[in-house]
This record gives C-alpha cells, structure tokens and sequence, in this order.
C-alpha cells in the first residue's frame, strides 16, 4: 500500500526545483502510508509533479517503484493500492505486444491504460486502488478510485491549479490548497461520525466518489465519470434473481468466489496474515486462508479485560479449532487511551467511529509480525449483517398497521414523558426484560415512526438528529439515494445505502488510517466486486432467515467450523467510551468541551454542549457518541487549526 501526491500549477513559471520541492513535502507527508522508498516525477515545462510514497509489497525491486514512466513515454502514474489479477491482464497485453521490465501491478495498470484507455482498464481491474495518469500528449490528468471505495483520494482545483493526495494533510502543505471549515459538512460530521464523499471538512475540497474518474486539463477543466454504478449492478441484479434460485448452486458458487477473492489477495512478496475477531466475516476468510495455505497462516486478535467489549477469547476457539500460528494482547485501557491524542493527526479530518482505536491497536499488533493482513470488513454489508436492517423491518411492519392519526398520536405521548422518567417506569420490570437507556429508546422510536423510509434510515444512523441547530450556521445537504427503479425490501434498502455511505466513509475509513498509520496494508476479500455483484444477485432469504443476517455465509462457514465456535450475538468492534468520559478520560473532555473555549470559536452551539456533558457526567443519560463527536472535533482543530 502506498500514498499518491500530485501537485499541477497554475503558475506558468515555477521552476523544476520550486515544483520538486513542493510534491517532495507533500510525499514526505505520506511516508507512514510507504516507508520503504519516495519517488518524485516533475515536467517544469507542463508544470505538473506527482510523488509516491511505497510499501513495497509485490515487486521489491526497482522495477515496481513510481511514479513510473510507460514504455512509450506517453503515460506517467503515481498508484496506490493492490491488483489481483494482474497476471491475467499481463497475459492478455503480452499477447498484444506490450513489455514488461518487471512484475508489479503498477507497470500492468500503465501499460493498460496505454492499451484500453483509463476506464476501459479501470473496469477490467479486480481490486482495490486509486491512480492518477497523466497523459503528456494530451495534457491530460486522469484519477481514478476503485468501485467501493477501499482506498481514499482527496482533491481540489483552487484557481487554475489542481492538487491531489492520498490524505488531507499532503494537500494542506500547498498554499494554494483551501482550508475554509465547511459548515455544512460539520453538519453531516455530527449526524454520521463521518463526512460522506464526496465532502470534506474544507470547502472547494473533495473526495473522488467511488467507481469515478476524473479528468482534469488545463484547457477543459474538471469532467467526471462514473465506470462503475451499485445502482446499476442492483437494477441488473434484482431483475433477474432466479440466476440464483438453486440453493445448492448457489451456497456452491459463492464458496468457489470467495475462496478465489481469498486466494488471489494471499499473493504477497511479504509475509501476511488475518485478522481475526471470531465472528462470522473474520472466521470465514481466516478459514478459507487456511484452506488455501499448506502452513498455519498467522492471525491476530486484541482482547480487553472489559467482558463486554472482549472478543479474543472467541478468536482464540476458531484459532485453535483451524490451527492457525494465533498471536493475541489483551490492551489495559491506557493502552487504548494513549491513542487518543494521535487521532486527530491520524485521520486528517474530523471522523468519531470508536472503534477507531482497537482497530489501531490491532493493525500496531498486527505490523509487528507481517506487512499484510486480510479482514472481514464487508461482510455485514453485503450480506446483510446490521441489526438495525432488522430493526427497520420490525419497525415497518408496525408502521402499516397504524392509521397515519394514531401514529403523531403514539408519537406525541412517549414524546411529552422525559426520557429519564420512561426509563424509572421500566426499571420495575425482571432484569432479563430490560433495555439500557430504555427511554432514549422510546423517544428514538417516537421520531422513527412519522417517518418515512429513507428518512428513517437516516434517523436510525444519527447520532445528533438536529445537527443543524448544533453546528452553527449551518444547512445540512441533503441527498436522495433510492430510486425508484429500485424494486428492494426494507433491508435492502439499507444494505444500499450503507454500501453508498457507511461502508466507504466510515467502516474503509477507518481501516485505511488505522493501518496506514503503521504501514500495514489490510486486504477485504468479501468486497471483492464479483461477491458483491453475486450477493446482489440472490433472493434476500438466502441472506436473511430467523430475523437474522449472513445466513448463507453462516451455511458455508459451517464446512469448515463448527456452528458453536461462531454462533453468538452480534458484538461491535468497541471500547467503553462512556465509562471513559466520566473516568480517565474526564479532564482530558472538560478541557476540550470548555464552555468559553467553544463560544469563541463560534462553530458549535456551546449550550447543546454544555447540557450533553453535564446529563452524561451525572449518569443521568449516555450521550457517549453524541460527546464523541464534538470531542473527536475538538482535538481535531487543535490539531491543524491552532490560533
């Protein structure tokens, strides 16, 4: 895994030491995305650099390292990421008279483009990726970033000049680069925990959607393209499911596809190994390693001495049970505190997921042993893991049974009881009946029910609802995802949206950065497009049986673990936060939440603030996301935006 910079000027007269100077900052910024080497490529003449900074992974040598130059001398390309079928294109260009000097992918990637065009290679590609292409010919530069988003791009075209980076921070070291906060952005922040692509926290900066590319030239400007659409892979799919009707065929089919996404993403010149955590994803593609491998792959684990949150002793079964080399640490929570004053440099730009730090102190385990690692992410995605996909449905359900009046009417009753008074009411009931933080609950549910489908999606997400009156200034961007040719259930719908949004800005996010920060590339065989377009394919009873999802991941599982290793309540990838704010964490918050300090610099509403803290403080109520949020904001713009 690498990171890619490219700096195009708009001043027809900077030197070739001003413009070298310049994209060697930026690629020094990325060094933690590639120690092992830098590369710079500059035409004064066209004022356009472009840099690379390298974690050798295929092709040690020379011979793979970039920016590289075509064999024609046409093409240039700065690339970052991983192809999986790179032999098979090789062969095909041979065949057509193209060279090779080495066996990296970036050489196959280049010499394609010189053969099929950039979006002709690009939909040929299996893997993930973002490249950028300049064509001294036409004067032309193409970014390019894979289907699902696996590998992060930002740009900006301030004036007539154009800037690119594999992150934020390579692009903030050009002055060029706009560093305006986007209110409104921060906005969609506070609701999600992320921002969606393609926004940034800066105005007039952007982050290339998935499946796109880009193509800037001086004398055209910006175009964009889409080589790659869900909404049309679902449209094709959903047409015509009965491709997977058989069961049999099916449950067959899908094994031999993952077990080739697997099998393709353990070639390496480095050592590898998995992640895993026990559950359904991580298991299965550990044990399709396993079965792909003639030695016991390498796996890692992270526990915590919080019951809750420990999932090792899960691994440690499913380790055992395929006899796999396991390595596992159980972190004490200063452990997993001491990553938090690194966060905000880490992800560049405001970003709140929790699981941002055990996925940290999993990648620094991980790092110690190998340079590759392969992880379950996706998995919930594309088969319909989320609780909450069942939740809508319960919910839906309940919806049609209710006249439109009864609705506002149930609505406004559980809404005119605080939520702490619903909670004292159910506190006389058995334990075994209890739900944490049950009228919270209730209110949620009181919002959920007036409204409609999308709307409700997007309120189940949320953390704070009224993002707008918290982010001063503010008008929250909206954005319709369902279309109506989409014939989709209830749960689909969300498996789409969350493929769109949460997968990308959220779950890969978090991923990339996490590792990236200590070198360690992570493969996710389960978003390999071909599983992806498949799993679409299916009938959603292959996907959702007994209230429960990955049914037939959970089925194919089975050949190689025993049900029992496995079957378990879904638990998320966490860590006590809110214990944590009221606790160790305490006066490392109040600092940042300081009710003055947040007045002053006039983007949050200090009052919100102040009553969030103060309930969760007390223990009268857990706003442990919401305060993640703001906090996560706060260390960010002590981070980059000091006075």
């Amino acid at each position: 895994m690498c990171g890619i910079t490219g700096y195009l000027s708009k001043n027809n007269n900077l030197s070739h030491d001003h413009l070298s100077h310049a994209i060697e900052s930026m690629t020094q910024s990325l060094a933690h995305r590639g120690p092992d080497n830098r590369g710079v490529w500059v035409d004064a003449n066209d004022q356009i650099s472009l840099g690379h900074s390298r974690l050798a992974i295929i092709d040690l040598s020379v011979t793979g390292q970039q920016p590289m130059v075509s064999s024609s001398g046409k093409l240039v390309i700065t690339y970052n990421g991983e192809i999986y079928n790179t032999n098979e294109l090789r062969d095909e260009l041979t065949q057509l008279g193209h060279q090779f000097r080495g066996h990296s992918d970036t050489e196959v990637i280049l010499e394609a483009c010189q053969a099929w065009g950039v979006a002709g290679t690009a939909s040929k590609l299996i893997g993930m990726f973002v490249f950028a292409v300049w064509n001294k010919e036409k004067k032309e530069l193409s970014l390019v970033r894979d289907r699902l988003g696996i590998k992060p791009i930002y740009w900006s075209h301030p004036g007539k000049s154009f800037l690119f980076g594999s992150e934020l921070k390579a692009l903030r070291l050009i002055n060029e680069c706009p560093v305006q906060i986007d209110r409104d952005a921060l906005s969609l922040y506070m609701r999600h925990n992320y921002i969606p692509a393609p926004y940034t926290i800066y105005k007039n900066v952007q982050k290339l959607e998935p499946g796109s590319i880009l193509t800037f030239s001086s004398v055209d400007g910006i175009k964009m393209q889409q080589y790659w659409s869900l909404e049309q892979v679902v449209y094709n799919t959903t047409s015509d499911r009965q491709q997977h009707a058989n069961l049999t065929d099916t449950l067959n089919g899908l094994e031999d596809l993952l077990s080739d996404a697997v099998s393709r993403r353990m070639v390496s010149d480095v050592p590898l190994g998995a992640f895993l955590s026990g559950g359904i994803d991580s298991s299965l593609v550990t044990a399709l390693m396993q079965s792909n491998s003639d030695t016991p792959i390498k796996t890692f684990s992270i526990g915590f001495h919080e019951h809750d949150y420990d999932e090792a002793v899960y691994a440690k079964k499913v380790a055992t049970h395929l006899g796999t080399n396991h390595t596992e640490l159980y972190v004490t929570p200063e452990d997993a505190l001491n990553v938090v004053p690194s966060l905000a440099y880490m992800y560049d730009e405001p970003f709140s997921d929790s699981s941002q730090i055990p996925t940290f102190l999993i990648s620094k385990l991980t790092r110690e042993h190998v340079t590759v690692a392969l992880s379950g992410d996706g998995g919930d995605e594309v088969f319909a893991g989320y609780n909450r996909y069942f939740l809508t449905q319960k919910i839906q359900r309940l919806l049609k049974m209710m006249p439109a009046f009864s609705k506002e009417l149930f609505a406004k009753l559980i809404m005119s009881v605080p939520p702490s008074k619903w909670t004292a009411l159910f506190s006389v009931l058995p334990a075994s009946m209890k739900l944490p933080q049950t009228g919270d609950k209730l209110h949620k549910l009181a919002r959920l029910i007036t409204l409609e489908e999308e709307e409700l999606y997007h309120e189940l997400i949320s953390h704070w609802s009224d993002a707008e009156s918290l982010v001063l200034g503010s008008k929250e961007p909206h954005k319709k995802y369902i279309k109506n040719n989409l014939a989709l259930t209830d749960a689909e719908k969300m498996q789409y949206i969350d493929t769109l949004t949460y997968l990308p800005d959220d779950i890969l996010t978090k991923v990339d950065r996490a590792s990236m920060s200590v070198s360690l590339e992570v493969r996710v065989p389960l978003l390999d497009h071909r599983v992806l377009e498949f799993a679409w394919g299916m009938n959603e009873n292959m996907k959702i049986r007994n209230k429960s999802g990955k049914w037939i991941l959970k089925e194919i599982l089975k050949k190689h673990i025993p049900p029992e290793l496995t079957n378990r309540p879904k638990m998320g990838f966490g860590v006590p936060i809110d214990s944590w704010l009221r606790g160790p964490l305490k006066t490392w918050a109040e600092d940042l939440l300081n009710y003055n300090s947040i007045r002053e610099q006039d983007y949050l509403n200090a009052d919100m603030v102040k009553h969030k803290w103060e309930e969760h403080i007390s223990g009268k109520r857990n706003w442990q996301y919401h305060l993640w949020d703001v906090l996560m904001f706060q260390s960010w713009l002590n981070e980059w935006h000091k006075p």
